[in-house]
C-alpha cells in the first residue's frame, strides 16, 4: 500500500492525531539521529501535537456555534408558516419552506459532527 504525502496538514483532520504522532515518532527512532537531538526532536513532536489538538477542537466549536447561529437565523425566515394555511394559491412557498427544513437539518448535523470530536477527546479531534 502506497503511501500518500498531503499537501498540507489540513489532510489529517480526521485522523487520530496521536496515531500521526506515533509513526512520526517511528520514523525519528530509526533515524540514525544523536540521543540529545532526538529528545528534542520528540519534545518538539509532543509540543505540535498539542497545538494541533487545540486547533482542531477550537475549529470545531467554531464550526457548532456557526451552525447554530444559521439554524436561528433560518428559523427566522421559517416565521412566515404561522401565516400560511393549506389553500395557498402559490404553493411553492411550502417548497421555499422545506428548503429551509433541510438547511436546518443539514447544519444540525454539522453542529452535532462538531460536537462529537470533541466530546471524543483530544486524540480524535
Amino acid at each position: 500500500m502506497a503511501s500518500q504525502t498531503p499537501t498540507d496538514f489540513s489532510d489529517f483532520e480526521g485522523e487520530d492525531i496521536d496515531r500521526l504522532t506515533q509513526r512520526i515518532e517511528h520514523i525519528l527512532d530509526s533515524a540514525a539521529v544523536n540521543c540529545v537531538c532526538q529528545e528534542r526532536l520528540h519534545d518538539a513532536l509532543r509540543r505540535f501535537a498539542d497545538l494541533e489538538i487545540n486547533r482542531v477542537q477550537r475549529r470545531a466549536l467554531t464550526t457548532a456555534r456557526d451552525q447554530r447561529l444559521r439554524i436561528a437565523s433560518i428559523l427566522s425566515l421559517m416565521a412566515e408558516l404561522e401565516d400560511l394555511n393549506v389553500n395557498e394559491v402559490d404553493t411553492s412557498v411550502f417548497m421555499e419552506l422545506a428548503y429551509l427544513f433541510d438547511d436546518v437539518a443539514s447544519s444540525a448535523h454539522l453542529g452535532a459532527t462538531a460536537m462529537r470530536r470533541l466530546a471524543l477527546g483530544s486524540s480524535q479531534a
